[in-house]
């Protein structure tokens, strides 16, 4: 008789195999896009892991049929074939697992548990220290208490049309290899070496849309397996993308449809693999690039991406014209939004997890005459610290600034363009103030980051709740501190004016040019000047600056007309050192890496109080700032060109000249 051939992590057993969990089929019971939250576990493990929710009983099914589409090489235990069953082990306490592998006695595993009441660590860490395993016995069991089967990837070959299926790049981040995939299920089986990697399973649900069942095994050889298939010298670029994408037949067939698309086709296109691969690559690219937005572009003869890095938009090679409709309805579908809707613009929101870091994508999608624009905002934690410490003030503004949120009640606003830097400067004033003695209420549009230990609020302006009613409901909620995201109207407004009064600080923000010109604005929307003295307590103006590349930097002479853009001669500079970015593979040849905050804070006094009450221009204003010891936005702009930190070009597109 041939020999049945061996399962994953099975053994040459008569008894039918226990098919694996089955990750993707769990993230769409649970939640279509969104990935699933699961308590993370420790490399050690512990004696109460918590268990991945199963399938239902009388889903699991045995042996797959002998004519069944299989690769040519299939996945194999290896070393670790004298296992049992995977499901004798999932959800099993980890001793008991190592027992059944043979790896320890009963005897061990009591001394191990003792030894625990006493240290209080993982018990897979403990048996670790006590040398009775070594700690690639304690992963596979972790994995298996997942209902994760192991895999020996050390002798093993995976079909290339099989590799093709998730790029250098991502597998790289991810740290999963693929090596099965069934078609007609769409379910993708990956290697791992973390079984607690539960959100690099739910990420790869969310970009490739692929069912996925997760297999266990070591570091090393997943390390060894990477750089055998997935060398990272040899990454899968763009443009490798592009022209594989011109010349798929598939996808050539809609070239010069328009509208003339219906629904199936859609999900078809949604579904492509080299659209897939192309979008993914540009996400990742973007993330590791510190990109703020990405756009999709459909114009009448071509389409393109840009990418919007230290505030400045950059083109990247543009695809073919006719994966417009495809690379769009693949970002709906990433973002669960209604994909046969093309004529009413559409929101979501894609959640991701980059290498151990949240990152947060915000999808704006607008019909045009040529298609649908898409713009993706790309919030990743990671390159944001909400401390005043590291936003950039220099020492004297902050002091003043710390003294300014502590006040018992009050308002201060924080005023500048889109893309300013004022979310992150209300964060970190807020995260300051973020105890236990204080209770904090935050109404944004949207909430962008969730911190600990605020209660925010989404506006939701179709559904009734605007600032102006998330605020009046905040003065029944007892709070110290209000943060609303944005003064729009006379009613918003009146109520920020009423809770100050009230003994509330609250925190907002303007769209003003300086900080002079948002008193202007109150007014103009019918506050009354008597209430904003009464109630004003400083407003921060800010900018954000290109910051010179520390690589390439050096040292330059600038030209008399180049001075003359900021209004010195070059007497005034006499003696001052001036720094460029010649440019260099670091800051992609830009000479620019990262940004520098430049603000300017005008704290409100009595003088400033009474030409308040005498409805004084912006300028009678800004001049009573500067004498009380206001440096304004140019002026610390031209601070920081002397420190080295910017360009002149910088302060120059970055902030206006004043009016004497």
């Amino acid at each position: 008789m041939a020999e049945t051939p061996k399962k994953p992590g099975g053994a040459d057993r008569s008894e039918p195999i226990t098919k694996s969990y089955d990750w993707g089929d769990a993230i769409r019971k649970v939640r279509p896009v969104q990935p699933i939250s699961v308590k993370k576990v420790s490399p050690g493990g512990n004696r109460e892991t918590p268990e991945p929710s199963s399938k239902p009983a009388g889903t699991e099914t045995a042996e797959a049929p002998a004519d069944q589409a299989k690769p040519s090489t299939k996945p194999t235990a290896g070393r670790h074939a004298k296992m049992p069953p995977i499901g004798q082990l999932k959800g099993r306490p980890l001793g008991r697992i190592l027992i059944k592998m043979g790896k320890l006695t009963r005897t061990q595993v009591g001394e191990a548990l003792d030894l625990q009441k006493k240290k209080h660590g993982p018990i897979g860490q403990l048996l670790v220290e006590l040398g009775y395993v070594d700690e690639n016995d304690v992963r596979i069991a972790l994995g298996a208490q997942a209902g994760m089967e192991p895999v020996d990837l050390s002798k093993f070959e995976i079909p290339r049309e099989i590799l093709a299926l998730i790029p250098t790049q991502m597998a790289n981040t991810y740290r999963v290899i693929p090596i099965d995939y069934e078609p007609a299920g769409k379910l993708l089986s990956i290697a791992m070496d973390d079984p607690s990697n539960f959100q690099a399973t739910d990420d790869l649900k969310t970009l490739m849309g692929y069912a996925i069942k997760a297999y266990i095994t070591t570091p090393d050889d997943l390390a060894g397996a990477l750089g055998r298939f997935y060398p990272e010298d040899q990454p899968e670029s763009i443009n490798d993308l592009i022209n594989e994408i011109a010349g798929d037949e598939d996808l050539a067939k809609f070239e010069g449809r328009g509208e003339s698309i219906d629904l199936e086709e859609l999900k078809e296109l949604a579904d492509s693999n080299p659209v897939k691969k192309l979008l993914n690559l540009v996400l990742l690219q973007a993330i590791r690039d510190k990109a703020s937005d990405i756009h999709f572009e459909p114009f009448e003869d071509e389409f393109k991406m840009r990418y919007r890095i230290d505030g400045v938009l950059y083109e990247m090679v543009p695809p073919p014209r006719h994966i417009a409709v495809a690379i769009a309805s693949r970002i709906k579908v990433m973002a669960n939004l209604n994909i046969a809707e093309r004529r009413l613009p559409q929101d979501g929101r894609i959640e991701l997890v980059v290498q151990g870091n949240p990152v947060d994508l915000r999808v704006s999608v607008l019909p045009t005459i040529f298609g649908e624009s898409v713009v993706m905002r790309v919030l990743d934690r990671a390159n944001v610290s909400l401390s005043l410490d590291r936003i950039g003030m220099r020492d004297q503004d902050l002091a003043v600034f710390r003294q300014l949120i502590h006040k018992p009640n009050g308002i201060i606003i924080n005023t500048g363009p889109t893309g300013s830097g004022k979310t992150t400067t209300l964060y970190a004033a807020l995260n300051e103030l973020n105890d236990v003695e204080r209770k904090i209420l935050t109404a944004e549009d949207p909430v962008e980051y969730d911190i600990d230990g605020l209660v925010q609020c989404q506006i939701n302006v179709d559904q009734g709740m605007t600032f102006a009613k998330a605020l009046r409901s905040f003065l029944r909620q007892d709070p110290d501190v209000i943060l609303v995201g944005e003064i729009r109207d006379l009613e918003t407004a009146q109520i920020a004016v009423q809770a100050s009064l009230t003994g509330h600080l609250v925190f907002t923000t303007l769209h003003t040019n300086d900080a002079p010109s948002a008193i202007a604005r109150l007014v103009d929307l019918g506050l009354e000047p008597f209430l904003v003295t009464a109630t004003l307590e400083a407003i921060v103006a800010q900018r954000l600056a290109r910051r010179i590349c520390n690589n390439c930097r050096d040292e330059f002479q600038p030209t008399e007309e180049m001075l003359m853009e900021l209004g010195l001669t070059p007497e005034d500079v006499q003696g001052r050192s001036f720094m460029y970015g010649r440019g260099c593979d670091y800051c992609n040849n830009t000479g620019y890496k990262g940004r520098v905050g430049i603000f300017e804070i005008m704290a409100i006094n009595d003088p400033i109080r009474e030409l308040i009450m005498q409805r004084a221009s912006s300028s009678i204003l800004r001049a009573a700032a500067r004498k009380a010891g206001m440096r304004s936005l140019r002026e610390n702009g031209l601070m920081a060109i002397y420190e080295g930190l910017t360009t002149l070009e910088e302060i120059v597109r970055e902030t206006i000249v004043e009016e004497d």
